[in-house]
C-alpha cells in the first residue's frame, strides 16, 4: 500500500483516540487532529495560525476553507508523506466535499474511513463514568478503571471530579449534535466505497485487531 491515509470517524467516546495511538505505533503515521493543528498554528504564529486566531479571538468559528488549508498544510509535511491519521474532521458534508477536492488537487486519496460503531447508551455510560484528578489530570472510570479509594486519585490522593462535558445530559446533547450534523457522512463515505465499520463495543485490543485485519484486507486488495 503506497500510502495509508485514514480518517477516524464516530461519536464522542467511541474510542477513536485510543485506536489512533495504537495505529501510530503500528505504522509510524502522524496523528492529525484539527484541534491540535489549530492550537499549534496559533502558537507558532504561522500565516494560517494568525488568520485562525483572528476568528477565535472574535469568538467566531474558524471557516471551513481555513480548516481545509490547515489540514492540507499539515498532511503536506515530511512526516505525513507515507500517510496520516485524521481525526475530528470532516464533520459536515460541505467539509467532506472540500477535503475531497483538496486531496484530488494534491494527487492523494483517502485509503479508508474507519467508523467506530457504539450505541448511544454505551457511549453515555463510558463518558459519564469518567472521573478526573483535579491535580494530576489522570482519568479514571467508576466501572472499568476505578481508583483504589473512591473519589481520590491513586497518585496523590487529590479529589476526583466529573467534568461538565462528561455529565449525562451534556453527553446526550453532544450525541444529538453528532447524529444531526456528522452522522450523515456515514452514507457519504459508504457510497464512495471508503467506509469500513468497526465494532467499537469490543475491548480496545479486540477493536485494534479488527482494524489491523481491515487494513490487511485493503493491502491485499490493492495487490490483486
Amino acid at each position: 500500500m503506497s500510502e495509508l491515509n485514514l480518517i477516524l470517524f464516530g461519536p464522542p467516546g467511541a474510542g477513536k483516540g485510543t485506536q489512533a495511538a495504537r495505529l501510530q505505533e503500528d505504522f509510524r503515521l502522524p496523528y492529525v487532529a484539527t484541534g491540535d493543528i489549530l492550537r499549534a498554528a496559533v502558537k507558532e504564529g504561522t500565516e494560517l495560525g494568525q488568520k485562525a486566531k483572528g476568528f477565535m479571538d472574535a469568538g467566531a468559528l474558524v471557516p471551513d476553507e481555513l480548516l481545509i488549508d490547515l489540514v492540507v498544510d499539515r498532511i503536506g509535511a515530511e512526516d505525513a508523506r507515507d500517510g496520516f491519521i485524521l481525526d475530528g474532521f470532516p464533520r459536515t458534508r460541505a467539509q467532506a466535499d472540500a477535503l475531497a477536492a483538496a486531496f484530488e488537487g494534491l494527487g492523494r486519496r483517502i485509503t479508508a474511513v474507519l467508523l467506530f460503531d457504539v450505541p448511544d447508551e454505551e457511549l453515555i455510560r463510558r463518558i459519564s463514568g469518567r472521573r478526573v484528578s483535579v491535580k494530576t489530570g489522570r482519568v479514571y472510570h467508576v466501572e472499568s478503571d476505578p481508583p483504589k479509594h473512591e473519589g481520590r486519585c491513586d497518585v496523590d490522593g487529590s479529589r476526583l471530579v466529573q467534568r461538565d462535558d462528561d455529565k449525562p445530559e451534556v453527553v446526550k446533547q453532544r450525541l444529538d449534535v453528532y447524529h444531526d450534523q456528522t452522522e450523515p457522512l456515514v452514507s457519504y463515505y459508504d457510497e464512495r466505497g471508503l467506509l469500513r465499520r468497526i465494532d467499537g463495543t469490543r475491548s480496545p485490543t479486540e477493536v485494534h485487531d479488527h482494524v489491523r485485519a481491515v487494513l490487511a484486507t485493503l493491502r491485499l486488495e490493492e495487490t490483486l
